[in-house]
């Protein structure tokens, strides 16, 4: 029942997180029909995110098809732990010791895109600062007092909240202008954005993997139904003729 409760708790709607964050929401323009943003956003999540986040509701194998990854490269450098293609996505971190390294257990990601947004990872995973005072050194703008290290931060660099002088009615003030990376980091900050953006694209598939599919069948469903609807009409005029 407390792990219960504890998923629920990591879990809770974005509108009320973002709230919590009092952050504002940056739109993740992610596309699913982009299978090399997908791959890249497999590569991230596998490589930075899976020794503390499972998957654990979607197959490798699954992953592979669905993103054009031959098997055979998605063993070599998707799968590190030699586990077979048709098994689950998981990670051999123990719960007890992942809660008390980190105060809870890090949550299955499997559905944290359906559940908190797309907006609000993408937000989120930009969103890290230097915050000395936090265990792991950081914190983060849309959830504060964040009790996960910033593991992206080799891509990014060290990210620090950034003030700047300006003038305001002939005085010189500082004024803040949002969260800058100090460019040690291996991408520059455009590149790290579209890197995210991947990592999302990635998160969002993983939470419907057969949502394009769906879309698809769901128009042809809607055009049938239109279809339908003209014949029905059609037959009722031709059956209430006579009465009228």
């Amino acid at each position: 029942m407390k792990k219960l409760i504890f998923v629920l708790a990591m879990l809770l709607p974005m509108s009320v997180m973002a709230a919590g964050g009092g952050a504002h929401l940056d739109k993740a323009e992610y596309d699913l029909t982009d299978k090399a943003s997908l791959q890249n956003g497999a590569m991230l999540y596998m490589n930075y995110c899976l020794g503390c986040h499972q998957t654990q509701y979607q197959r490798y194998q699954r992953t592979f098809s669905d993103l054009d990854i031959p098997v055979e490269l998605g063993q070599q450098h998707l799968q590190f732990t030699g586990e077979k293609p048709g098994e689950h996505i998981k990670n051999a971190m123990p719960i007890e010791s992942a809660a008390k390294w980190f105060g809870a257990p890090p949550p299955d990601l499997t559905l944290v895109a359906r559940v908190r947004g797309a907006d609000w990872i993408y937000t989120y995973l930009r969103t890290f600062y230097v915050d000395e005072s936090r265990p792991f050194g950081v914190n983060n703008e849309v959830f504060p007092e964040v009790g996960m290290p910033h593991v992206l931060q080799e891509l990014q660099g060290v990210p620090s909240k950034t003030m700047e002088k300006t003038m305001v009615d002939g005085e010189l003030v500082e004024r803040y202008v949002g969260i800058k990376a100090d460019g040690s980091g291996e991408l520059s900050a455009a590149e790290y954005d579209t890197a995210v953006l991947d990592l999302v694209n990635y998160l969002v598939y993983v939470g419907e993997p057969s949502r394009l599919e769906s879309e698809s069948i769901g128009r042809y469903v809607m055009l049938f139904l239109l279809v339908l609807l003209v014949l029905i009409y059609l037959l009722k005029k031709e059956y209430w003729r006579d009465v009228h």
